[in-house]
């Protein structure tokens, strides 16, 4: 379970996050929709570990994050600007990433690529946005981590994509994966969602 506590962060003087309380459990999917600056993203890098609060916790299975670890264990997360190597194909992109932890076989490697439907050899260079966005969720799942978060998944991708992708994410919550998509677009949630959640001036509320 990841267990968000009263946590609150401001940058510059400015509440980004305010007194979030909520509990993620693994094996759901958990989409949240706002408009830009309402903290959704700044969640997502909360969980990730990429924000540090000036009050309130975030819990993962049992440990404090920034206490107990810096980052968590098993995580893969698409955000914006993500760093893909154009000079490289697809498949060197996730072989590349995965000498971290070594956990990801090549075959690991190409399921990932096949499942988002993008071919191994073709250099990230020559991609479309659509096809960018692709290799980011893959790197999101190839490792079979057990917390996903994507932030605006489904952009620059055309409706074939935004199935293909919905179909991976509800495989990976089957898998017993927990899975954080986010959203301008409350309607986007509600065929793929267990929870749907509204992000206000951020505050979480439960719809």
């Amino acid at each position: 379970m990841v267990e968000i506590k009263n946590y609150c962060k401001s940058i510059k003087s400015r509440p980004i996050l305010n007194n979030v309380s909520y509990n993620f459990e693994y094996g759901k999917i958990y989409g949240i929709y706002g408009h830009n600056g309402s903290g959704k993203t700044m969640l997502l890098r909360a969980i990730a570990g990429l924000l540090v609060p000036d009050s309130g916790s975030v819990v993962i299975d049992g440990k404090v994050l920034h206490k107990d670890m810096s980052f968590p264990p098993s995580i893969g997360i698409v955000i914006e600007n993500m760093n893909l190597l154009p000079q490289y194909n697809a498949f060197d992109n996730l072989k590349i990433l995965g000498k971290i932890k070594k956990t990801a076989t090549d075959e690991d490697i190409k399921t990932a690529l096949e499942r988002v439907g993008l071919k191994s050899d073709l250099k990230v260079k020559k991609f479309s946005l659509g096809m960018k966005q692709r290799l980011n969720i893959a790197q999101a799942v190839f490792e079979k981590q057990k917390i996903i978060l994507l932030d605006e998944p489904t952009n620059a991708l055309d409706n074939d994509g935004v199935q293909l992708i919905y179909k991976l994410l509800k495989e990976e919550k089957e898998r017993g994966a927990l899975v954080v998509i986010t959203t301008h677009h409350k309607e986007d949630l509600e065929e793929i969602c267990d929870v749907v959640l509204k992000m206000t001036e951020g505050e979480l509320h439960e719809k």
